[in-house]
């Protein structure tokens, strides 16, 4: 079905053909949808773009608008939609559970809690054996902070600056990005370190991170040796002697940030740091809500990436392709702190959510997701890399598999982010010319590339030549 729309930006790019007819729109007209949201809808949930998207109906990596006009999706409901909108298996398997039990909540068994859990743990290592299902992943980061502090008997816990650990009260004091602070008391007990950033940090060399792409900037570190690395445990060091306790809760961190631009730390850092954090008697804990599930190719779970095991793993988005689910996976020691007293959660574990998210595990398996995460985010980053090399702009590509970011500044030697405005331009161009990207970092300057899982290389042919066409716009309207 080839696009009935006209862009006001031309491109080269051919969007690939999808056979796939959306329904006709028969909700309000666009007008009053925009006046419903404006007197309904919490002001706080802000919507993307000038004109903000109406959207309709979604088909896996695609999404149409009321008007029926196509868009190729590579943010994934903010990295969320791991096997495709409306996926036919998960679609199939939600559908026959709907017309079977929606509901008991956990004060029964039902089979399908039983077999999630099964099926879940099975893809974790040693001792990551014991699952409590909640709702949303600040929910999840919110119980294992809870649960750090109970089995430790500590509180503290350190997260790194730029970190979205989440949005609730609880969470907002390991969440480090100024934009989602708001005015009142959060976070009691929660310190943050430096990020070990190897692009916008002070430190950072050409072999420092696990991607396809390093940064531009040079060093001088011979094989295995990361100097980068060794200043950013140093700093790690330092705030585990000024700003904390003897003895701690907790360390967690993303194994790639998702909400701050898909930024990497150095190959050794966690390693290091999850050392350090257990000679201090806390726990650590990593948040898989954007890298779980194959996302990032090679492995299945982001902290594997790392060569690490975890204490906690927080997971959420991916695990249910869109139904609200999320999971805290622990150890059987660590568990058995939260059963001391009741812990009790309505709609964790239903038995509509469990066969969700059992039926995206086999469809991460059957459509062979990670390796297509793998195969095509490679393709994608080198693809990108190229941008880089040829835009000014284009201040860094990294990432793995899937997660993927952008980082857009003013100059390569600066690496100062580029003004809001000019980066809004490239971004709207990219949306008009059908393809839906989301944005990240302290300054709105990374654009975030996750889509679902199952998009192909000519999907990303596509989507490259689109992002080219918008910088040479840019450069252009810079001229």
């Amino acid at each position: 079905r080839q696009q009935k729309w006209k862009s006001s930006v031309c491109t080269q790019a051919k969007m690939p053909p999808c056979d796939f007819v959306p329904e006709k729109y028969k909700s309000y007209p666009y007008e009053h949808m925009q006046k419903i949201r404006e007197q309904n809808i919490s002001p706080s949930l802000r919507l993307y773009y000038k004109k903000p998207l109406l959207l309709h109906q979604g088909h896996m990596q695609w999404l149409f608008d009321y008007e029926g006009k196509r868009y190729l999706d590579l943010f994934a409901g903010i990295v969320t939609v791991s096997v495709g909108h409306c996926h036919p298996k998960v679609t199939m398997a939600t559908q026959k559970q709907l017309a079977r039990l929606w509901h008991t909540t956990n004060i029964y068994m039902h089979p399908s809690i039983q077999e999630y859990a099964e099926k879940l743990t099975s893809l974790l290592p040693d001792p990551l054996k014991v699952v409590y299902l909640t709702n949303s992943g600040s929910e999840a980061n919110d119980l294992a902070m809870f649960m750090a502090r109970l089995y430790t008997r500590n509180f503290d816990i350190i997260s790194f600056r730029g970190a979205y650990h989440g949005g609730s009260p609880y969470t907002l004091g390991l969440t480090s990005i100024g934009l989602y602070k708001h005015g009142v008391a959060n976070g009691f007990g929660c310190s943050t370190t430096m990020l070990p950033d190897v692009f916008r940090g002070p430190w950072g060399g050409s072999h420092c991170r696990d991607s396809p792409v390093q940064t531009v900037r040079k060093c001088s570190c011979s094989e295995g040796v990361c100097q980068a690395n060794d200043h950013y445990i140093e700093q790690f060091k330092d705030t585990l002697n000024t700003s904390v306790p003897k003895a701690i809760a907790g360390f967690i961190a993303e194994p790639i940030q998702g909400v701050n631009g898909a930024v990497q730390y150095p190959r050794n850092f966690l390693k290091e740091a999850y050392q350090l954090v257990r000679e201090r008697g806390g726990v650590c804990i990593s948040d898989e809500v954007q890298t779980g599930f194959g996302r990032t190719g090679s492995h299945f779970w982001g902290f594997q990436t790392h060569d690490v095991v975890p204490d906690i793993v927080t997971l959420a988005k991916g695990i249910g392709n869109g139904f609200p689910m999320a999971a805290v996976v622990t150890t059987k020691e660590i568990a058995s702190s939260l059963a001391e007293n009741l812990h009790f959660n309505t709609f964790g574990g239903s038995p509509l959510a469990c066969v969700v998210g059992a039926a995206v595990l086999d469809a991460i398996e059957e459509d062979g997701l990670q390796k297509n995460s793998d195969d095509v985010g490679t393709y994608m980053l080198l693809k990108l890399a190229k941008l880089r090399d040829k835009f000014e702009i284009v201040g860094d590509v990294r990432g793995k598999g899937l997660m993927i970011g952008v980082e857009m500044v003013t100059d390569k030697d600066s690496r100062q982010p580029l003004p809001a405005e000019e980066i809004s331009q490239i971004w709207e161009d990219c949306k008009d010319m059908g393809v839906l990207i989301g944005r990240g970092g302290l300054y709105s300057q990374t654009f975030r590339i996750k889509p679902p899982m199952c998009i192909t290389k000519k999907d990303v042919d596509f989507a490259v030549e689109a992002f080219h066409t918008a910088l040479q716009r840019h450069a252009e309207r810079a001229a």
